[in-house]
Formats: structure tokens, C-alpha cells, sequence
């Protein structure tokens, strides 16, 4: 990674971008993915699984007796983690349910507003490389809190054609109790029109490769709703010589292990933290695993200096980031100058991993920039609102000339005379 020293403003926007530029080719195959599943449903479920996973599929939805098996096959040690996870998770988004407004605005004008769980909900998780067992957790714990009635899971088949057994006991411990193993593209878009195997859904959650992305993306034009715009996983750590550079340095691997579009940013305050930094990310690459996939990532990320700690806050910021560790003397001064980032983690000793896991907060979270104008996946994710309104009638006669002036102001006198043709009857009682 190169060590850029303080960029000017002017040029910051090419360290913000994240875009792909085979965006194009990715809409093209994708939109004939979804058509082919619109089309063919089940039958394109297969012929996909076959042609893009390279396995053919003995069934779409896994069978209870499957389930029960992989369930018994789960490490003990494993599950007594998911379990300590699933606690944290399920006591942080308890905690977000609010008992709704329930207010007069004016005297005889009464509103309310009331959350509603979405009905039918959809959750991807990624498998490949990295089958992501807990974001099962994390997606399926937060529904079943806000109360959806029904909750499916796709995620794409092993090479043996199965769900990994940690993904099927992470469903069970959120209740989910029918998966399907579908992956891609062609999964999203089968929780979007349904399937004669596949339920539809009214709204489909889970993080994915551009491919899923896409899909998202198009189909929440004008079939399904959608958590938010994600694409691959990011990091920005803002560290000062108050940070531990081997810290610092497997923050960034964290990441860059995703995958190899996924980005780390470290800002930081001198030459000599970057000069280590640099040099622990190597030393530890040479012993990770998924060594050749984090050193492409870390092709495209950024160690960057910057002499004004001002400056800092604003660059993190402008790039939003998913993920944005705050390793610095004055860590929680500097977190409330931040208005745009997924999720916040503050100090040496709160790695990005404990957010992913088990802390209790989300990590479906936005991403590419989006961090500007999303938050990340909440219960209130899993809600809708819906406002109720009574008016009384001295209180339609008090708010009545404010309603039928501003209609007629927007020349619409229907609804200036849906107001009048009530208020005359109360002047003449």
C-alpha cells in the first residue's frame, strides 16, 4: 500500500469512489438472471445452480430431516458461541422497540403512529468463499424481535450441493424454519416473484457480491423492497500515535480478507505509525489464510497522513464508511463529530470483529458511500409505520380553513370542499 501524505481537498473524491467499472456487464447478466427466474422459477433455480455453482441440486428447499442432521453435526463449542451471540443481539434490538406516538396536535385533532412488522421478509446470506453464518444472526433475530410472520432464508449450496450445518443451526436459533439453497442473483430474485418452492416476499434483506447488489437494486425499482444499496465490505480506521500499529494493521486484514474488492483506509496522524502500520500488514498477511484474497484488497486500499486531526473528520465524513474504528487519545470527541459512518467502533480494544459477531450491534450495514444517507439494519428495519388520525368535530371546524386554504392555494378545490361540505353540516346543528 502506498503512503499518501496530505491530499488536497480537490482530490479527495478519487479516494472516495468505490465504483466498478464492469457495472454495466454485471446489469446485463443479472437482468437475464432475473427474467430467466420470473420465466422458469423453480426450473431456473436448478439450471443456474448447476451452470453458475457447479452443482446439481437434489432439492431447492432443505428438508426437515436434513435440517435435524446438520443441527447434531455443529460443534459444541461453536454453538455455545452462536448461542452467546444470538443473546447480544437479541437483548441490543429489544431494546430499539419504541411504544409509538400517540399525540393531540391541536385541541380535537388527534395522531397517531403505530409500527407494524412487514409481513413476509427475506434474508440472503453469502456463502462461497466464506459461508456468512452470522449474519443469519444477525438478520433473523432482529425480524423475529419485531414480529414478521414469516421469515425465509436463501443461501447458495455448497460444492456438495447442501447448507453448511452452521448456517442451519444459526436458523434455528432465530426461529427460521424454511431455507432454500439459492445463491446469486437468481436467489434474490426468487424471494421477489416466488417460486412454486420459494415464497415472495415484501421485502428482502442480506449482504451479497455485486451480483446480488444488483438484483437488489433492480428489483426494488418496482417488485420488492430492500434493506439498503450494499456492495463489498470496508474499513476506515482514524488512528493517531495513541493506536497499536499491530492493531491497526489486522483491522485492515479483517477486511481485506472479505474479499478482493473490499477496501481498508487508515487516516492517521505520521509518517512513522504509517511506516509500522505498513509494515505489520505485511508481516501478518505472510501467515493468513485467505492471504491472496486480502493482498488483492489491499490493492485498492489506502494508508493516507494528514497533519490536521479537523481534517480527519471531515475526509471520514466525505467517504462514509461501513465499518470506521476511531483509535485516537481523544476517541469519543472525535465520534461525535461524525455524521456519516455505518457503525462506530471506539479505542485499541474494540475490533471491528466484535460488531460482526457478537457485540449485540448489527453489522448489515451500508456501504460504497451510502453510510451518507442509510443506516444500518435495525428492528425498525423489519417495521413499517402507519399513522392513524381522528379529528373530533370542534376539531375539523378549528383546522378546517388552514386545510381548505392551502387546497385552494395548490388549485385542487376537491379537497378544499371535502373539508367544507362537513364543516356546513356542523354550522347548522
Amino acid at each position: 500500500m502506498d503512503i499518501i501524505f496530505n491530499p488536497p481537498r480537490g482530490e479527495w473524491n478519487r479516494y472516495f469512489s468505490r465504483r466498478s467499472d464492469d457495472d454495466d456487464t454485471i446489469a446485463a447478466a443479472v437482468g437475464r438472471i432475473i427474467g430467466r427466474v420470473r420465466e422458469e422459477g423453480d426450473q431456473a433455480l436448478v439450471a443456474l445452480a448447476e451452470s453458475i455453482d457447479g452443482v446439481r441440486l437434489e432439492y431447492i428447499e432443505v428438508p426437515p430431516q436434513v435440517r435435524e442432521k446438520a443441527v447434531a453435526a455443529v460443534d459444541a463449542d461453536l454453538r455455545a458461541a452462536l448461542e452467546i451471540a444470538a443473546e447480544n443481539i437479541r437483548r441490543f434490538h429489544k431494546a430499539q422497540l419504541g411504544d409509538g406516538v400517540d399525540i393531540e396536535t391541536m385541541p380535537g385533532v388527534r395522531c397517531i403512529q403505530r409500527s407494524v412488522p412487514v409481513e413476509r421478509v427475506g434474508i440472503y446470506v453469502p456463502g462461497g468463499t466464506a459461508p456468512l453464518v452470522s449474519t443469519v444472526l444477525m438478520l433473523g433475530i432482529p425480524a423475529r424481535v419485531a414480529g414478521c410472520r414469516e421469515v425465509v432464508l436463501c443461501t447458495p449450496p455448497s460444492r456438495k450441493g447442501v447448507v453448511v450445518p452452521e448456517i442451519i443451526y444459526a436458523a434455528q436459533l432465530c426461529g427460521i424454519e424454511r431455507i432454500f439453497l439459492a445463491g446469486g442473483a437468481q436467489a434474490v430474485a426468487a424471494m421477489a416473484y416466488g417460486t412454486l418452492t420459494v415464497p415472495r416476499v415484501d421485502k428482502i434483506f442480506g449482504p451479497g457480491n455485486r451480483y446480488v447488489t444488483k438484483a437488489k437494486q433492480m428489483l426494488s425499482v418496482s417488485q420488492v423492497a430492500i434493506d439498503m444499496p450494499a456492495g463489498p465490505s470496508e474499513v476506515m480506521i482514524m488512528a493517531d500515535d495513541t493506536a497499536v500499529p499491530a492493531f491497526t494493521a489486522a483491522d485492515m486484514l479483517s477486511q481485506a480478507e472479505h474479499g478482493t474488492d473490499s477496501q481498508a483506509v487508515l487516516l492517521c496522524t505520521s509518517r512513522s505509525f504509517a511506516e509500522q502500520v505498513r509494515r505489520e500488514v505485511d508481516s501478518q498477511l505472510a501467515a493468513l489464510p485467505r492471504a491472496a484474497e486480502a493482498g488483492a484488497s489491499l490493492g485498492r486500499s489506502h494508508i493516507i497522513v494528514m497533519d490536521s486531526p479537523a481534517d480527519m473528520v471531515d475526509f471520514a465524513n466525505g467517504y462514509a464508511a461501513e465499518h470506521l474504528i476511531i483509535s485516537m487519545e481523544d476517541a469519543w470527541e472525535v465520534a461525535g463529530r461524525i455524521t456519516s459512518a455505518g457503525s462506530i467502533f471506539i479505542g485499541n480494544y474494540s475490533p471491528e470483529s466484535a460488531g460482526d459477531y457478537a457485540s449485540g450491534t448489527n453489522h448489515t450495514l451500508p456501504t460504497a458511500g451510502w453510510a451518507a444517507a442509510f443506516g444500518g439494519v435495525s428492528t425498525d428495519s423489519f417495521m413499517k409505520k402507519i399513522t392513524i388520525q381522528e379529528l373530533t368535530p370542534a376539531g375539523l371546524a378549528s383546522l378546517g380553513p388552514t386545510v381548505t386554504r392551502i387546497a385552494r392555494a395548490e388549485g385542487l378545490e376537491g379537497h378544499a370542499r371535502a373539508v367544507e361540505v362537513r364543516t356546513a353540516t356542523l354550522n347548522h346543528e
